[in-house]
């Protein structure tokens, strides 16, 4: 598609938080993506965005969401705002990308996928890191058998807390927010992507330290688990454990490569599925050691790359591949573990989920 002004897709941002300077500053990369306009609670942070990455248009939420000019709304809201976002924008015509999750309850998750539905309108939604040469990588050597049949898994995500980092760290800490919701969905992804859909999972959950010291000095109460594990059965026989906790100090684990896959050939080291790119280590079962793989797909990608995926999809009418659905099944997994603890029992995902198809091996910024 090159860089043809007409086969541009003409996206408007509501949200101009921490994550849009990253989307703002790799779009660039993807000719198809025109950013036309953006929008925010605080017209200020509109103003400063739009000033720093030459945006032409800065619109109050309503009128960014009502302008017959856009193609797709690229929602970068806090959580709590995902599904009202996402929803009002289907509603008014609008195409959607949506950051993580999709909603912060299954319900809501269902209503704007049927909504998309009805409409016949596109739904995407982060994390878009599993598009990256890591976890592709990753993906087909277990697709190939280079590890034998998958058996087991296990996956880590385990920090101090945002709070020691990031200006405005509360959303973190409410319903829809804590580790799970926030760090979860990069690892869900990653593993429905190498393993398909889920048959149970089993999950605890705690809140560790009830109350956190912010930047500004505020101490903030926590309103939802910021300690959460479990086991995850998948409909192929794989078994393992995710624990993602924001209450841990000093990681005793590689955070370089935080999911380790065991099969009866070999055990694959995957990288941190928050990240595109990162080492995919094999260790055959004659192996004296592990040996880095290269890459196999693209490397460089950065957030933006699934919805430039999304856009080029729109333009030749084949499906996405950071869709609604996979989303949704995210969704349902992580409400799943929480679910689990507060019952004591196995839960089984209801999601019909398909794995979307691989990255091309050339850049996706060429013709589909």
């Amino acid at each position: 598609m090159g860089g043809d002004v007409s086969d541009r897709v003409r996206v408007g941002i509501v949200g101009c938080g921490a994550i849009s300077g990253a989307y703002l500053k790799f779009s660039r990369a993807f000719p198809i993506l025109e950013i036309v306009a953006c929008s925010d609670i605080d017209p200020q942070r509109a103003q400063a965005k739009a000033a720093e990455f030459e945006v032409p248009q800065v619109l109050s939420v309503d009128d960014l969401l009502e302008s017959a000019d856009l193609d797709i709304v690229l929602n970068l809201t806090i959580p709590r705002a995902h599904a009202d976002i996402t929803g009002r924008a289907l509603a008014c015509g609008r195409h959607v990308f949506s950051e993580k999750p999709l909603a912060i309850t299954t319900a809501q998750g269902k209503e704007i996928l049927e909504s998309a539905k009805l409409r016949q309108l596109r739904l995407g939604c982060a994390p878009d890191t599993f598009m990256g040469a890591g976890i592709q990588t990753a993906r087909k050597l277990i697709d190939e058998g280079a590890i034998g049949r998958p058996l087991a898994f296990t996956a880590f995500m385990m920090c101090p807390g945002h709070e020691h980092w990031h200006p405005n760290p509360e959303f973190f800490y409410e319903p829809g927010g804590g580790p799970m919701f926030d760090m979860g969905p990069y690892y869900l992804t990653a593993l429905l992507n190498f393993f398909g859909p889920i048959r149970r999972i089993m999950g605890a959950a705690s809140i560790a330290i009830p109350e956190r010291t912010i930047l500004a000095g505020a101490r903030i109460a926590v309103q939802t688990p910021d300690h959460v594990c479990g086991t995850i059965e998948f409909k192929n026989g794989v078994m393992g454990t995710l624990i993602t906790s924001f209450a841990t100090r000093f990681p005793q684990y590689d955070a370089n490569q935080p999911i380790t896959i065991y099969g009866t050939d070999g055990t694959l080291k995957v990288p941190d599925p928050n990240m595109f790119d990162g080492p995919v280590h094999l260790r055959r079962k004659d192996d004296p050691e592990f040996a880095e793989m290269p890459h196999t797909f693209p490397v460089g990608y950065g957030r933006s790359v699934g919805l430039a995926d999304m856009a080029h999809a729109l333009r030749s009418a084949r499906p996405h591949r950071a869709n609604g659905e996979q989303a949704y099944a995210v969704l349902e997994a992580m409400e799943a573990f929480l679910e689990s603890s507060k019952q004591g029992r196995a839960i089984e995902p209801q999601a019909k989920y398909e794995r979307p198809e691989p990255m091309p091996d050339r850049p996706l910024q060429m013709p589909d």
